[in-house]
């Protein structure tokens, strides 16, 4: 009889145990399975407003801007960047090739050394300029420029601006090559030039060649940094700029 007794009880006890694990267990996989869809729900893309988009690609554009214009109104920030150093004007490319020749190189350097030292002082005042032009920016224009390449936004306030932009900062540069005398380096270049026998007489505008040389390095170098905020997480510095292109 006390046997009989003893393994009802262990039965008994067995049974409680089994549907105690089974309750847990139960509990375990419900807790995971709200943990989970909880996580899933997290992490669904929530739908940008267009005023988002458009929020989003101004603020692209002003902190590309911004480290575009610090990068090249830096010393030597064109000077020493062959991808956007202003070379000697092209038409006057013959020019340069006969003045090297009569030893008049380190003239040419200088000269050149002026010009991108004018771009380099006139990057200083153009980011405000540009951060106007891009407050124009529609819906249409923030789509297209959403789904389009990696310079996308670069390219439309190229396009939209571009004239604008050239009357606005050819004063700057006009300024900007005065303080840095470039007059001074050119007249005895093109006065030496024009005195070697069977030569074109060359004048090319400094101003407008200064002016437009600076501009497209600017845009160079915003291209750039459009293509870091699109392609690296750590350049999209706010959570407006994270949420449009994550």
């Amino acid at each position: 009889m006390n046997l009989k007794l003893c393994k009802m009880k262990i039965t008994l006890l067995s049974t409680l145990i089994i549907a105690s694990l089974t309750c847990t267990a139960q509990l375990n996989l419900k807790t995971i399975k709200e943990k989970t869809k909880s996580s899933v729900e997290s992490t669904k893309k929530v739908p940008l407003t267009n005023d988002e988009i458009v929020s989003g690609l101004k603020d692209a554009l002003n902190v590309g801007i911004d480290n575009a214009g610090v990068k090249a109104s830096a010393l030597d920030g064109f000077n020493k960047n062959e991808l956007i150093r202003i070379p000697f004007p092209k038409e006057a490319k013959k020019m340069e090739d006969k003045l090297r020749m009569v030893g008049m190189g380190a003239k040419v350097d200088s000269f050149e050394l002026a010009l991108n030292r004018a771009a380099e002082i006139a990057a200083k005042k153009a980011a405000p300029i540009f951060i106007e032009a891009i407050k124009s920016m529609n819906v249409r224009d923030g789509m297209n420029i959403l789904k389009g390449e990696d310079d996308a936004a670069t390219k439309y306030l190229q396009k939209s601006t571009k004239d604008s932009l050239y009357d606005t900062f050819k004063p700057i540069v006009k300024a900007a090559l005065k303080q840095v005398k470039v007059t001074q380096y050119w007249n005895p270049l093109a006065s030496r030039y024009n005195k070697i026998p069977l030569t074109t007489k060359v004048n090319p505008d400094l101003e407008d060649y200064t002016t437009q040389k600076a501009m497209e390095g600017l845009f160079t170098l915003l291209a750039q940094e459009e293509k870091k905020i699109r392609d690296q997480p750590a350049a999209r510095v706010t959570d407006l700029l994270k949420k449009v292109f994550s």
